[in-house]
């Protein structure tokens, strides 16, 4: 296998699947978090996307928003080669440091550049994976446009796997990630708004794929409970998703802290545990 990392720098209004930490002070401490704490709550969407798909050796595979690189890290160890994109550095460093230990085979390349830089020696990918939440986005046609340039990297019919939130009624969090809609509300002006989380629409996904010029292929819907050794870990792995962080510049970390831990108490055992069942959705549609 032969894992490949490329830091994609895009525009701000370019880069919707960003949703790990945030790129600002303190990020580095809440990239940790992310991958130490929240990270591993989406495996099982991962692996769900991977069995249908068979991913394994002859798969060249390339993660949009790739984060630290742990989706990525589940593929290769399937026989996958992989690349992953992201415009966070804090975030790919994590991710190289997984994907190229110590004793880095030879065939193993992390190279810095654009898309065009994943597509070594001109093969094409026959995976693309986009699985942070459409619900956690800024704007659908950024993830769109991103989307649409990584099509041309990919052979004709290869698949895309695009990751959400189920329905709201279906998801735990969904109560907690209220506070931060609620508080990033609360700043002067409508720019704060759009990177908080939001409910899922029930189509958002198909309509995705759609104005990525994609056709659908199926889709399903995965379990991810998100679960806490306790409130303090809760609290830091919410918090590291990015999505709080229009409500960190509203009302401040104190507050936001203090308002998401009460949010969460009703989902607390006796034992300290944060338990919060949830359901993810997944499209799978390929290209033309």
């Amino acid at each position: 296998m032969s894992p490949t990392l490329v830091r994609h720098q895009l525009p701000d209004s370019a880069s919707p699947h960003r949703t790990g930490p945030p790129a600002h002070a303190g990020s580095r401490s809440r990239t940790r978090d992310w991958a130490e704490i929240q990270e591993r709550m989406l495996v099982p969407l991962y692996e769900a996307a991977y069995d249908r798909l068979g991913v394994g050796p002859g798969t060249r595979l390339l993660g949009l928003g790739c984060g630290t690189g742990l989706a990525l890290l589940l593929a290769a160890a399937r026989g996958a080669q992989v690349s992953g994109v992201d415009a966070d550095e804090c975030r790919l460093e994590l991710a190289r440091e997984r994907l190229t230990p110590d004793e880095v085979p030879e065939h193993t390349r992390v190279v810095s550049g654009g898309p065009e830089a994943a597509a070594s020696g001109g093969t094409a990918f026959n995976v693309i994976t986009a699985f942070h939440p459409v619900g956690c986005v800024s704007t659908v046609e950024g993830l769109a446009a991103s989307l649409t340039a990584a099509v041309e990297l990919a052979e004709r019919g290869s698949a895309v796997v695009l990751g959400g939130w189920g329905p709201v009624e279906r998801c735990a969090t969904a109560g907690a990630l209220r506070v931060a809609q609620r508080l990033a509300a609360s700043g002067e002006g409508p720019e704060h708004v759009p990177s908080s989380w939001r409910p899922a629409g029930r189509d958002d996904l198909e309509e995705l794929a759609d104005r990525a010029g994609l056709r659908p292929d199926g889709s399903g819907r995965v379990a991810c409970p998100f679960g806490y050794a306790d409130l303090a870990s809760a609290v830091r792995g919410l918090m590291s998703t990015g999505l709080f962080d229009a409500a960190l510049e509203a009302a401040g970390q104190r507050q936001v802290e203090k308002e998401l831990a009460e949010a969460l108490h009703p989902y607390q055992r006796a034992d300290g545990a944060v338990w919060m069942p949830n359901v993810f959705r997944y499209v799978i549609a390929r290209t033309r």
